[in-house]
């Protein structure tokens, strides 16, 4: 009877242990370590189960593992048994359960998490949150690029979780978002005690090609290369070094974007409350030149005085030629004040006028009917363009090259580059024109070889060619034309062969044209005059003497 009885408290048991709950596998159980041993934990999981976890699977990264006999821990069940009777466990995916619940109620509420950096993977970092590993992307480490990240690595700091997939095991968390979180209190702070026009010291950090960023005590202030002294700058490296400490002042505070508009030259003397007075104008000053431009080249007359010579004010001869050409930077020279307008913090300088108008010169030296000599500059439809001292540059027009040829012959017998000589005809300084002629070299052949002829003069000419239209006569080396119907009053005489070159005949001149260089001829015209002289004094309509009796007279008194 009482073996029956055992044999039923027995089955109780059993039926018990059967009916208790086991864990399901692929959930976090607790455990309590009961050995540790070739660097593995015992874990009592309970259920009569028992399982091993590499001991490193305790540790934190860059840490050595904190684990004793007696500790109850956490570990995820991955198997019941596996073939050796044991429970397969692991400490670090429970840990992971652990941690995603943890981050998941911390990114639902936007709260920081805390974590270490414990590697590099491209584009990034690999951060512990404590269990779960999310990626730091390398534009989140800072709010500037960082350069070496070692110092940063393990040290368990506040992150920002970004983004997170729990069924893909992806979070992506940010250092930055920390930085500025705190970087913009600070900067508040600092701000709030910032005024404008208040002089503070700050440390450069930062050198660009349009400022300098310079700390001020947590909050960066930008000061403009302008902003840096009252002269020109080209570059603030110039007159600043990353890590130098300067005082500047502060000029203006956006309460919104918490930025800071510093200068440093709002602390020196404006040196253009002076300039009025320094420099008055048409006074001539010694400047260095600071800058070329396509327009003109500015001059430094003192450390924050500038003034620009306009292109048009560089040179009275060089007129189409780019600045640089003339003068180069650094280059000390004379400059005239032209204008200043103080409003606009301007001057115009003028170079050319610190040196004589060569027109001016020219004028002076060379009076007109001097003669010059000059190289061939350019040839042009309408005349020559000559080189004279001074580099200035002389005309002689289509019309100033020849006595005998038309100019657009003439012109074909120069080339660029040939000497020439001339006669200075005009000078116009104020049209900056030099007007000169190539045919008035040796005098005026025309007028020299006609000073005493006047219409209705008689000359005596020589017979040079005989043509159907006329003949060629030659006065004094004068060339004309007597046309066929000028050849006599009789209209048979009038026949052109009846001469012969080197013939000497008188001829009345009808015309002096000295644009056209020639006298108008006519042995017609000086026959009728005769005749009519003839009847002046030998006859009259009235008396009833013949034409033959009046002209017979008058051969008769000239014999006699």
């Amino acid at each position: 009877m009482a073996q029956n009885t055992t044999m039923e408290e027995f089955e109780a048991l059993l039926n018990e242990s059967f009916e208790m709950d086991t864990p399901d596998e692929g959930s976090v159980v607790k455990g309590k370590v009961i050995a540790i041993e070739a660097g593995q934990a015992i874990i009592d999981v309970g259920y009569k189960m028992e399982g091993r976890v590499d001991l490193k699977e305790f540790a934190n990264p860059g840490e050595a593992p904190e684990i004793a006999v007696g500790d109850e821990v956490e570990v995820f069940l991955r198997s019941a048994e596996n073939s050796r009777g044991e429970a397969v466990i692991s400490r670090e995916m429970a840990r992971r359960e652990e941690a995603w619940d943890r981050l998941e109620k911390a990114y639902a509420d936007e709260e920081r998490v805390e974590g270490a950096i414990f590697g590099r993977v491209k584009g990034g970092f690999t951060v512990d949150l404590g269990g779960a590993v999310a990626f730091l992307p390398g534009s989140q480490v800072d709010v500037r690029p960082v350069r070496d990240a070692g110092p940063l690595m393990g040290l368990k700091q506040p992150f920002q979780i970004l983004k997170m997939d729990r069924r893909r095991g992806n979070i992506v968390v940010s250092r930055r978002a920390i930085l500025e979180e705190s970087r913009a209190e600070q900067r508040a702070e600092v701000i709030g005690n910032l005024t404008e026009g208040q002089n503070v010291e700050g440390v450069v950090k930062n050198i660009t090609e349009y400022g300098a960023f310079v700390d001020l005590g947590g909050v960066d202030g930008l000061l403009h290369v302008t902003d840096m002294a009252w002269r020109r700058v080209n570059h603030p490296s110039e007159i600043l070094a990353i890590g130098e400490t300067v005082k500047v002042q502060v000029i203006k505070i956006n309460k919104e974007t918490h930025r800071i508009s510093l200068g440093m030259k709002q602390l020196q003397e404006d040196p253009w409350d002076l300039v009025a007075a320094k420099y008055p104008l048409e006074s001539v000053h010694t400047g260095r030149v600071t800058n070329i431009t396509d327009y003109g080249a500015f001059v430094e007359l003192e450390p924050g005085v500038e003034g620009l010579v306009h292109v048009s004010e560089m040179s009275w001869t060089k007129k189409n030629v780019h600045p640089g050409k003339i003068v180069s930077t650094s280059q000390e020279v004379e400059v005239m004040v032209l204008e200043i307008d103080s409003a606009k913090r301007r001057v115009s300088l003028g170079l050319k006028q610190t040196m004589r108008n060569p027109w001016e010169v020219f004028a002076e030296t060379h009076p007109e009917g001097t003669e010059v000599e000059g190289e061939v500059k350019n040839i042009t439809e309408f005349g020559l363009f000559i080189g004279l001292e001074g580099e200035i540059d002389g005309m002689v027009h289509l019309s100033d090259l020849s006595w005998d040829e038309r100019g657009e012959e003439a012109i074909q017998n120069y080339r660029k580059g040939d000497m020439v000589q001339a006669v200075v005809s005009e000078v116009d300084i104020e049209k900056e024109r030099i007007s000169l002629s190539i045919k008035a070299l040796g005098g005026d052949k025309f007028a020299e070889a006609v000073g005493g002829v006047k219409r209705g003069s008689i000359i005596t000419v020589t017979v040079t060619a005989i043509e159907d239209g006329g003949i060629e006569v030659e006065y004094e080396g004068m060339k004309s034309f007597i046309r066929r119907s000028d050849l006599s009053r009789d209209r048979a005489e009038q026949r052109p062969e009846r001469f012969s070159v080197g013939d000497k005949i008188d001829a009345r001149v009808t015309n002096v044209d000295s644009k056209t260089r020639r006298l108008g001829l006519s042995i017609k015209a000086r026959e009728i005059a005769e005749e009519k002289e003839a009847v002046e004094q030998y006859g009259s309509s009235d008396s009833g003497a013949s034409l033959g009796d009046i002209l017979g007279a008058a051969l008769k008194a000239d014999k006699d």
